[in-house]
């Protein structure tokens, strides 16, 4: 069974890899150092291997336990899938566009033009000039093409998309959770409750009952790591659904079910809202403020209500635990 999960893992990792390959050259995203094949390769090879970790390997456990034991989990591995990420951004950003100049293709040179000249003896004739040619496009340095190609280039201010992502960001949290209440609610009624957990995973609690500044940097790496990969590298180049597929899919690794259907519908707001505003910064802020909100404010004060309740929740409670 362990290499029949370990099978599907590699399967579904490579046939991801392999779509975002092929949508990235169908939607003019091609890097150009991907011209060279062991570049596109590795990069290929790079990207699997972080899905087949951070996304897929948890879809390919369906049935088994997926709750991580928290006694075992340090502080630096909270941040240790955020690393796999960034290093994955940075690998495929190199491998796609260092080395390749970091200019724009130049214009093209006018056709030589022939001016009439007038000449004193044989009247007006023309000659041919050849035009200066066109100036050298500046240079765009690596920092500046990796700014542009995953999002961090707004269209205004940076604190201006901020200050709408935050706005937005409290908007989508209360539609969310009143989202998730209803859920909720409507499966109690209808007599489903066996299909709303009683109780939080474990990683829920574990994180909420750490300090303040390890909470605080778990919701600013959520909102800028997670954002970069799912939004900014993955969506432009395989659309909105597949990237919210696979950001869902990835917080498997939660190991409830329910959770889903809160992430599914963050992951598409952060997701039009890139759209809308065509860069990052407002999905970021409004990203890091859940999971800040939930982490420092709503999860430690959900679980203190726990202690009557005899540890288990309502479904009502437990919405807003996700």
């Amino acid at each position: 069974m362990n290499s029949a999960r370990l099978a599907l893992t590699l399967a579904l990792s490579l046939a991801g890899a392999f779509t975002l390959d092929r949508l990235c050259a169908a939607r003019g995203l091609f890097p150009p150092g991907f011209r060279t094949p062991w570049r596109r390769l590795l990069a290929g090879l790079v990207v699997a291997t972080l899905l087949g970790i951070g996304v897929f390997a948890p879809l390919a456990s369906l049935g088994v336990s997926l709750e991580p034991d928290v006694s075992q989990i340090s502080t630096p591995q909270l941040f240790l899938l955020h690393a796999l990420m960034v290093a994955t951004l940075g690998i495929w950003f190199l491998l796609g566009f260092a080395g390749e100049g970091g200019r724009p293709e130049p214009p093209p040179v006018p056709e030589p033009v022939a001016p009439v000249l007038e000449d004193p003896l044989d009247g007006m004739v023309p000659a041919l000039v050849e035009p200066p040619p066109p100036p050298a496009p500046p240079r765009i340095s690596l920092g500046r093409q990796f700014a542009t190609q995953f999002g961090f280039i707004p269209r205004t201010s940076v604190p201006r998309e901020i200050g709408l992502g935050v706005l937005l960001g409290i908007g989508a949290w209360v539609a969310v959770l009143l989202a998730l209440m209803v859920v909720a609610g409507v499966l109690w009624a209808a007599g489903g409750e066996g299909a709303v957990p009683k109780s939080p995973p474990a990683l829920v609690p574990f994180i909420a009952g750490l300090p303040i500044w390890v909470r605080f940097l778990v919701s600013l790496s959520a909102g800028v790591v997670e954002e970069s990969f799912f939004r900014g590298f993955l969506q432009p180049r395989i659309g909105i659904a597949l990237s919210t597929a696979f950001f869902a899919i990835a917080h498997l690794s939660y190991g409830q079910w329910f959770m889903l259907i809160g992430i599914t519908l963050l992951s598409l707001i952060y997701g039009y809202l890139v759209k809308w505003r065509q860069n990052l910064w407002p999905a970021i802020a409004a990203h890091a403020l859940f999971d800040g909100v939930q982490l420092l404010v709503v999860v430690p004060a959900a679980l203190k209500m726990l202690q009557g309740t005899g540890g288990k929740l309502s479904a009502f409670l437990w919405a807003f635990l996700c």
